[in-house]
């Protein structure tokens, strides 16, 4: 069987040996921090017993902008259009089977390490998924020429402009905090933004950072976890799960399976700049525990996470998009 038993060491035996210390010890776990930025609430109350679909209209401005009238002026009259955009809901899982013998031989908790290892494992989903949502933005910037230290280029299509050549800087901070703001893209959280990435890919400027790290005493405090500072009405904000690379190209990055994609001559990797509004979770099952049913006797036992749910991004749309891509065209 997959899964834990007692004949096998490394799946089961060594959970009791001569002299085995009591301290549970497991292999590294990345902090995860993309699901705390799903910020549209509108769906954590889906529920049961409402169809897998999740729907959201998005209302534009009005056609013709008001303005003076003449004493013998008849009212304008004008409209606006409606978007809907809609998220699918998906099971989630996964578990790990386990023999009654192991757990009768076993000096360590089996359940309680199994327990702790899924919910690791469940953490990591969430974030892949709210990841994966952000991915699918519109907004995707790229140095100018591949190698401004100043300027960005956007494009609106969902592709790259060109190759990324550069490591992110103070520069490109600065003209994507002024693009953001001339889009009318709605700060985050009172006046910032928000940016994730890769804590080598904020590199470049971090030491700038710890210079201009001045702020009041109510402004210093980090609301995020694994925020590192504050620039330019950016809240940067550090992660460990999602790989490097994954450029419009790329054949190697996957998420699911950990594999970067590193960028042609990897001077930089992704990076996402975000205002308010960004991914909606649809939750129908949060994310609970779940024991197996006994079979054979109570020989054969498991554990698994469960959950059933979505996500979406809020703003598919180039008009209304929240989310802003540091990217590039190339990469492995």
């Amino acid at each position: 069987m997959t899964g834990q038993v007692w004949t096998v060491a490394a799946e089961g035996g060594y959970m009791y040996s001569d002299e085995l210390s009591n301290v549970l010890r497991q292999q590294v776990q990345p902090l995860t921090k993309f699901r705390q930025l799903c910020d549209a609430q509108d769906g954590t109350q889906k529920g049961l017993n409402r169809g897998e679909r999740f729907n959201w209209n998005v209302y534009s401005n009005v056609g013709t902008q008001g303005r003076r009238l003449t004493e013998n002026q008849t009212m304008p009259e004008t409209g606006f259009t409606v978007l809907q955009h809609q998220l699918t809901v998906q099971e989630a899982g996964n578990s790990v089977p386990y023999t009654g013998k192991l757990t009768d031989l076993a000096k360590q908790d089996v359940v309680t390490i199994i327990d702790k290892t899924l919910k690791d494992d469940a953490r990591k989903y969430f974030d892949i998924e709210a990841f994966l949502q952000m991915k699918t933005t519109v907004l995707r910037v790229t140095p100018t020429s591949g190698t401004s230290t100043t300027a960005v280029d956007l494009n609106t299509n969902g592709v790259a402009p060109g190759v990324n050549n550069v490591a992110l800087g103070t520069g490109h901070i600065k003209a994507l905090s002024d693009l953001m703001k001339e889009r009318n893209i709605p700060p985050y959280i009172a006046d910032d933004y928000v940016s994730i990435s890769h804590p080598s890919t904020y590199r470049g400027f971090k030491n700038t950072l710890e210079t201009l790290h001045q702020y009041t005493e109510t402004g210093l405090a980090h609301i995020f976890n694994g925020e590192i500072g504050r620039y330019e009405s950016m809240r940067f904000i550090e992660q460990t799960q999602i790989p490097k690379g994954g450029a419009n190209n790329s054949v190697t990055f996957d998420p699911w399976t950990n594999t970067a994609g590193a960028w042609t001559n990897g001077l930089s990797s992704w990076a996402f700049f975000m205002g308010a509004d960004t991914v909606t979770e649809a939750i129908c099952i949060p994310e609970e525990i779940r024991a197996k049913i006994p079979g054979d006797y109570g020989r054969s036992r498991g554990i698994a996470w469960y959950y059933l749910g979505g996500f979406g991004l809020v703003h598919p749309d180039a008009l209304n998009a929240r989310v802003v891509m540091w990217d590039s065209t190339t990469g492995a």
